[in-house]
């Protein structure tokens, strides 16, 4: 048997970590008729409960980044695996609202290294351009993790009933930890690991703030709290009510029309390298990705009643423009210095997450105003959500744009 290169297997556990991460947090938009049903949610608490993940993961990025600096990304995202599955156990026997928020937190807390640990794995790996294209590649084939919360999903949780799935991706973390401790080392084998010197929390902190007073920062900050988070909202939770409600599919057509979406994802991905090294400078690139992400949005705010096919083309577009936060990463790996990696991670991270907690919880809040037509919500109610969507794009787009920018 061919034993893989440690650079193979490197990218290959960070694909299998991120992807199930990207799985759990898109797991609850499949089934979320099904699971509003069975545990009596409203329209806010399920908004609640998706957000609650990244609640969690927010939370924990201070004491992640610091983690990753001084553990190493392999105990620490192997540590918190563990916290995953009992969150995803709990998950899977909930009986109402305030178990799956819990249950949710939990799965956060356990996912919280995850894309971190790409980020500073990859910054240890790989230099200049190679980082991009080696996060690229991770990201996108991490979108599987999207693709098995579409179809897959669907057709498993109407099989076993959703329980069982939840149990199923248990057991799936737990091997993927398991993997991930085979398979990851902190440096590169031909190289020697860098010397760390020990810290004490305050220097820990001191590093931290210094971070946060980064020249430049602030206008990648700006965009990156919405830049995933408009994408993440629609695909990991409100695209298959929308498509429940207003265009009248089962869970079997929701999964499919999910998967589309979701396939969309991993192609952007796998251009955004290429196009970046050989024909468009990054800052425009991402500056255009922003402009089409919030201009599907619009379109779907201002159209009523669009056709399905026409809807599906507009929510598959806001999904492949939405690749351009990997620049963001790249962007702002730039401003910091090599021994804060991961605090640097965290940072650029916490603006993701943050953004990933409040606008699904914003975009509940928004479609619960509209009263229910017997058991469905209007589409009135999803266009003003799109509505809301774009314009946090918009005013993300106009940060980048108008911020400070670093000193050449």
């Amino acid at each position: 048997m061919t034993r893989l290169s440690p650079g193979v297997a490197l990218l290959l556990a960070l694909a299998l970590l991120t992807g199930l991460s990207q799985f759990h947090r898109s797991a609850l938009g499949v089934i979320a008729p099904e699971l509003s049903a069975d545990l009596a949610l409203t329209p806010a608490m399920l908004g609640a409960a998706n957000g609650m993940f990244f609640a969690s993961l927010l939370v924990m990025q201070l004491p992640v980044g610091i983690a990753l600096d001084r553990l190493g990304p392999r105990l620490v995202v192997a540590g918190l695996s563990a916290i995953a599955v009992l969150g995803l156990m709990l998950q899977a026997f909930a009986t109402d609202g305030a178990a799956l928020l819990v249950a949710r937190a939990l799965i956060g807390i356990g996912c919280a290294a995850s894309f971190m640990s790409a980020v500073v794995l990859c910054a240890r790996w790989y230099g200049g351009g190679q980082m991009t294209l080696a996060l690229s590649r991770v990201f996108a084939f991490s979108q599987l993790g999207i693709l098995l919360a579409g179809a897959p999903l669907a057709w498993l949780a109407g099989w076993l009933g959703w329980r069982a799935a939840f149990l199923i991706s248990a057991l799936l973390t737990g091997l993927a930890a398991l993997l991930w401790w085979r398979l990851v080392r902190n440096d590169p084998p031909d190289r020697p690991a860098p010397a760390r010197k020990p810290e004490t929390l305050k220097e820990a902190l001191r590093g931290q703030f210094s971070i946060w007073r980064l020249p430049g920062l602030s206008r990648v900050l700006a965009l990156h709290l919405v830049a995933y988070a408009a994408a993440a909202t629609i695909i990991g939770l409100w695209a298959g009510p929308y498509f429940a409600d207003v265009h009248g599919l089962n869970a079997n057509e929701r999964g499919l029309a999910l998967a589309a979406m979701g396939l969309a994802m991993p192609i952007g991905l796998l251009l955004v390298g290429p196009l970046e090294r050989h024909f468009f400078k990054r800052a425009a690139m991402i500056s255009a990705g922003a402009a089409l992400s919030a201009t599907m949005l619009v379109i779907l705010a201002v159209w009523p009643t669009p056709p399905l096919a026409a809807a599906l083309c507009l929510l598959v577009g806001l999904v492949l423009f939405s690749s351009y936060p990997v620049l963001l990463v790249t962007e702002a790996r730039m401003l910091f210095p090599d021994h804060l990696v991961g605090r640097g991670a965290s940072t650029v991270n916490m603006a993701q997450v943050l953004g990933s907690s409040l606008l699904p919880l914003l975009m509940g809040l928004v479609i619960g105003f509209f009263p229910m037509d017997e058991f469905t919500r209007p589409e009135a109610a999803y266009r003003a959500g799109f509505a809301v969507l774009a314009a946090s794009l918009v005013l993300g787009l106009a940060g980048w744009r108008l911020l400070p920018r670093a000193k050449a």
